[in-house]
């Protein structure tokens, strides 16, 4: 069986990777980052080891996301990425190139779309398909997209947040924003160095987020030493700070959110509103972990919010899910040609 054909399912995010191969589950998991030899571009690390050189690497050698917003920022760096992490999940002794499904934001470009398109067909894929993350996320958290009925997700990664309203197999309403677990990471690096005149990198702003942040402010006397560079100097420096700081940070990304799910309720046709204020929406995606957030979506739009049991794998889990029942979920999947 191992050396004949087999589906593979990619969960290409902003902020790590995800393949699944058919009949094996997750069988790769690593932080979408590489380390390059600025001399003559070689990748000299993927994945875990390239996020440990973030912020460390020598003058010949940078780290890098070639993934940003959840679209693709750099082809070559995302295509040897991609080509690696493959490599290692399935085997060599098979017969046939393997069939890929791929997620990509519903708001991507069609530029985006056939970079995408590029890097998956020459991974190595026999024959591929696109799914829309919203798509992907609501039949991971085991909604039935293909019944007449309104269902929303809100699927907030690192690179983008999308709000969907699914019903039949499609996305009926939605709405793509460049604004999630990255830029929370962001408003913190901002808001550190305006107020401590501190510069620090995306690993400390992300331990602090993961450390302090909490929408609802249970524990805003929390605090939390950071080290950077004196914004003013550029000696090192350590600062304090809490969880009512972290908070204040990332009150503003929040609020975009939020904003992003009332404009997508409001041009939702009633009869699916009506289903939708009935049921409540999902939350998934990593970004969806920040403490208390789920809780504020609920308080603001006034609708029932459910965080998915397993935000961070709601995309791969649906994609096995389509793996194991293509026919079902046919309605649902780009073709790509060759």
């Amino acid at each position: 069986m191992g050396r004949f054909l087999r589906s593979v399912g990619i969960d290409l995010g902003t902020a790590n990777t995800l393949i699944l191969v058919q009949g094996k589950n997750i069988v790769l998991r690593e932080p979408s980052v590489v380390a390059v030899d600025k001399k003559d571009g070689e990748i000299v690390a993927v994945g875990n080891a390239a996020k440990d050189m973030l912020g460390r690497t020598p003058d010949s050698i940078i780290a890098i996301r070639p993934l940003r917003d959840g679209v693709i920022a750099d082809f070559n760096m995302t295509q040897g990425m991609l080509k690696h992490f493959v490599n290692r999940s399935i085997s060599h002794s098979w017969f046939l190139k393997p069939i890929m499904i791929v997620c990509i934001p519903y708001g991507a470009t069609p530029v985006e779309k056939r970079a995408v398109e590029e890097v998956i067909l020459q991974a190595g894929a026999g024959s591929a398909y696109l799914i829309q993350e919203p798509l992907a996320a609501a039949i991971g958290t085991g909604i039935s997209v293909n019944e007449p009925s309104g269902n929303m997700v809100v699927d907030i990664g690192g690179g983008t947040s999308e709000v969907a309203v699914i019903s039949l197999g499609t996305i009926v309403v939605s709405k793509s924003i460049r604004i999630a677990g990255d830029k929370f990471d962001e408003s913190i690096i901002r808001y550190v160095r305006r107020h401590h005149d501190l510069i620090i990198g995306e690993r400390t702003a992300e331990y602090a987020k993961m450390e302090l942040g909490s929408i609802h402010n249970k524990e805003e006397n929390k605090s939390l030493e950071i080290r950077g560079r004196h914004a003013s100097n550029g000696l090192p420096k350590t600062a304090l700070i809490n969880a009512r700081e972290v908070n204040e940070a990332l009150k503003e990304p929040i609020e975009h959110i939020i904003d992003a799910i009332k404009v997508t309720l409001e041009k939702s046709p009633p009869e699916l509103a009506a289903d939708i204020i009935q049921k409540g929406m999902s939350i998934t995606g990593g970004g969806s972990l920040l403490s208390g957030l789920t809780e504020r979506i609920m308080e603001s739009i006034g609708i029932k919010a459910e965080l998915a049991e397993n935000p961070l794998d709601c995309v791969i889990n649906g994609i096995e899910k389509i793996i194991e029942d293509m026919q079902s979920f046919k309605r649902v999947l780009i073709p790509l040609k060759k």
